[in-house]
């Protein structure tokens, strides 16, 4: 990823539950279909205690649009029944990148 200008990222943070109920799957699901909405950019995961994901989008607009994606929409309620104890989304304005490589 290499924007010559600023784009937003939306950093999900979260505690899971001890029990899958398919969320490795609705979580590869996931990844792929941000991956086709318009002004997706990027997408970063790491977990540990906690899990926290990144995904970058060019607008606003953007992020709203896949908020509302249905099949979002659906993930997102399974993930409050099912697959998270607590969870927060911080969305941010990346004004400038760099980044170390050896």
């Amino acid at each position: 990823m290499r924007p010559l200008k600023s784009y937003y990222a939306v950093i999900f943070t979260n505690t899971r539950t001890d029990e899958d109920k398919g969320y490795s799957e609705m979580a590869q699901h996931m990844e792929a279909l941000a991956r086709e909405q318009s002004g997706f950019l990027d997408f970063e995961s790491a977990r540990d205690e906690i899990g926290i994901s990144v995904s970058y989008w060019e607008t606003l607009q953007d992020i709203a649009n896949w908020k509302a994606n249905t099949d979002h929409l659906f993930a997102q309620q399974k993930g409050i029944s099912d697959w998270y104890k607590w969870y927060k989304v911080r969305i941010c304005l990346v004004e400038r990148e760099y980044e170390f490589n050896k």
